[in-house]
């Protein structure tokens, strides 16, 4: 695609509290999109883009792996899965339930292949309830909302927490259309319940007070929701509340063709409201 000869990367390594980063960045006409791996005691969580897999393979292949584990089957955290499956025997786990998804061709919309290339087919394991890695236990932690596979992985003796999708930012303005916020809100008040301190986040990096970042993102939520709901039961239409409470236009939102919008905000808040209205 020619649109993929314009597109700007970067690509960078850190070492953070004995985790190995790989960061990449890709850049177009005001978007820009980032999205790390980590690799911790055998461990490789997610496996980046595959519109960077030269860069993000050459990682892979100065570390030593074991075993990959992976947040949720967006292309984004998933584009090198084949690649390491393939070239480096690596066995891979993910949450059952978009398993078969990942088995089959790529098939999500044109920006996203733009940023992030086709990612290639590739056959996970179920992950359970918890793993072992060489010096820990892991609890896998189900973390729905981002999309319905998303899980976050806790490492018992270090108390780090590699949280995926679940943060990204504090203050969230835009989500993908099949996000849902209320279940967003039930994963942030159920992953606290776990004792942690330090936050691996794909896209935010390394938060040194996590717990404090995901508390906050929480308390953001539920006053968002509350506020939403509030305009709503004073007959206020969800266009409208978006306007109130989302004035700034998103690059992304355009460049989308809607897929990302907090639109998509609104609309989860209040369909989870008329349910439990109706029920």
């Amino acid at each position: 695609m020619l649109l993929e000869k314009v597109i700007k990367k970067r690509f960078e390594t850190e070492t953070v509290q004995n985790v190995r980063i790989a960061k990449g960045t890709a850049m177009f006409q005001g978007v820009r999109l980032t999205v790390r791996c980590f690799v911790i005691d055998d461990v490789l969580i997610d496996t980046g883009a595959k519109s960077m897999e030269n860069e993000f393979t050459s990682f892979f292949q100065q570390q030593d792996i074991d075993q990959v584990v992976i947040t949720h089957f967006h292309e984004d955290h998933t584009g090198c899965a084949a690649f390491l499956q393939r070239k480096m025997g690596l066995p891979i786990y993910m949450n059952e339930r978009m398993i078969d998804y990942c088995r089959q061709k790529a098939d999500y919309p044109l920006y996203r292949k733009v940023f992030w290339g086709k990612r290639e087919p590739f056959a996970a394991k179920p992950i359970g309830a918890t793993f072992s890695s060489r010096n820990a236990t892991w609890d896998v932690i189900p973390t729905p909302g981002h999309s319905i596979d998303h899980v976050a992985f806790l490492n018992r003796e270090t108390g780090q927490l590699f949280s995926g999708d679940l943060y990204c930012q504090e203050k969230t303005k835009v989500i993908l259309r099949e996000e849902n916020i209320p279940a967003i809100i039930a994963s942030l008040q159920h992953v606290l319940t776990y004792d942690f301190g330090d936050v691996f986040c794909a896209h935010a990096g390394y938060l040194p007070n996590g717990r404090e970042a995901l508390q906050r993102k929480l308390d953001y939520l539920l006053e968002l929701q509350g506020t939403i709901i509030d305009l709503y039961e004073k007959g206020t239409p969800p266009k409208q509340i978006q306007t109130i409470l989302f004035p700034k236009k998103y690059p992304i939102v355009f460049f989308s063709g809607g897929e990302w919008d907090s639109l998509h905000i609104i609309r989860s808040v209040i369909q989870e409201y008329k349910t439990k209205q109706a029920s």
